[in-house]
């Protein structure tokens, strides 16, 4: 049986298990795509426009939260032009000669994929323009004086940048994407749909109205309901029934995941501001210490989500909960000593 510690609503894949499940359950074109129907129109036509010229289509930027399908865009953008792909990640390029080793080895038309694009190497970025503009690199050969710059062409290539904060992209690099895709959450009928795509392939038997209460409790993100749903076929097999409403709640339940798609840690937040500091404000440092987090984590996996659902607001002061937050708990706001559905 599935680990009841996992977090399921963390956008990271946890292990090598969860992304052979992720890679599974991938589209293959943009028309099995799901959801984000201007990005896909966008794409459908630049691609096609670059096929009707005999050219490699421009270069593609993906920006937007964790687990909505940028990797899955970068895929099909390869698959639907007939071309290769190449993988890696900014973390993973610390060092212009990293980007230079892969650059040179790409093959004409090759689709190079750089996820969290805005964590390269500063070095590897200022390499990155004369690649992306002009298909070219130089390479420096020695030291000192005697050091000297050896142009190197490079294949014509199609690079595809995701990033989750494109705040953080110096603006040479970001003006040379010719193309620009901004991706949004996803709607409850859209997670529906791929919700049912991904029962079907895992032949899951489950009726409409469960896959609805996990729509409702998977914060907007595709990645989040595949994983939610298996740990419900989880449960549905353990327990030998059906993948019903009731086997839906009972795992959900199980996993800490409650119906607004607040998990442990996401309760264990409001309720520190609501129980500890009165509601707020409360300052990020002292607010992770008293839930036991480092303060990125509470800012960049939390926060997001308690602020998009109107559960938490942040302040020059501070962060402060709303009544709604004082609701969805069920405790007593302080300003009224009454609890605020009898407001």
């Amino acid at each position: 049986m599935s680990d009841p510690g996992v977090d399921l609503t963390n956008p990271e894949l946890a292990n090598e298990a969860e992304l052979a499940f992720e890679g599974a359950l991938r589209p293959r074109s943009l028309g099995e795509f799901v959801g984000q129907a201007r990005v896909r129109g966008q794409l459908q036509l630049l691609l096609t426009a670059a096929q009707m010229q005999q050219r490699t289509p421009d270069h593609i930027l993906l920006a937007g939260p964790p687990g909505l399908g940028k990797t899955t865009l970068a895929m099909i953008v390869a698959h639907e032009g007939g071309r290769p792909l190449r993988m890696s990640s900014g973390p993973a390029i610390q060092h212009a000669g990293d980007l230079a080793a892969i650059l040179s080895s790409l093959v004409p038309g090759e689709v190079l994929f750089i996820d969290e694009i805005h964590r390269m190497a500063r070095s590897a970025e200022e390499m990155l323009y004369l690649a992306m503009e002009d298909f070219r690199i130089d390479i420096m050969v020695g030291k000192g004086a005697g050091a000297t710059s050896v142009p190197l062409d490079l294949a014509p290539f199609t690079l595809v940048g995701a990033t989750t904060r494109s705040g953080l992209l110096p603006n040479p690099l970001r003006d040379r994407f010719g193309f620009t895709a901004h991706l949004e959450f996803y709607g409850e009928d859209e997670l529906r749909e791929v919700l049912g795509r991904a029962a079907r392939m895992l032949g899951l038997d489950v009726d409409g109205e469960a896959l609805a209460e996990i729509a409702g409790r998977c914060r907007g993100t595709p990645r989040i309901a595949n994983r939610l749903l298996r740990r419900v076929r989880d449960y549905a097999l353990v327990h030998g029934g059906r993948a019903d409403l009731d086997a839906v709640r009972a795992a959900l339940e199980l996993y800490d995941v409650d119906e607004l798609g607040l998990d442990r840690l996401d309760r264990a937040v409001i309720e520190a501001i609501l129980t500890r500091f009165g509601g707020g404000p409360v300052g990020l440092n002292t607010l992770a210490v008293s839930v036991g987090e480092e303060a990125e984590t509470i800012e960049s996996v939390v926060e997001p989500f308690l602020v998009r659902i109107g559960l938490l607001t942040r302040t020059p002061r501070g962060r402060v909960a709303s009544p709604e937050a004082w609701r969805h708990l069920g405790l007593r706001s302080p300003a009224s000593g009454l609890p605020l559905d009898d407001l």
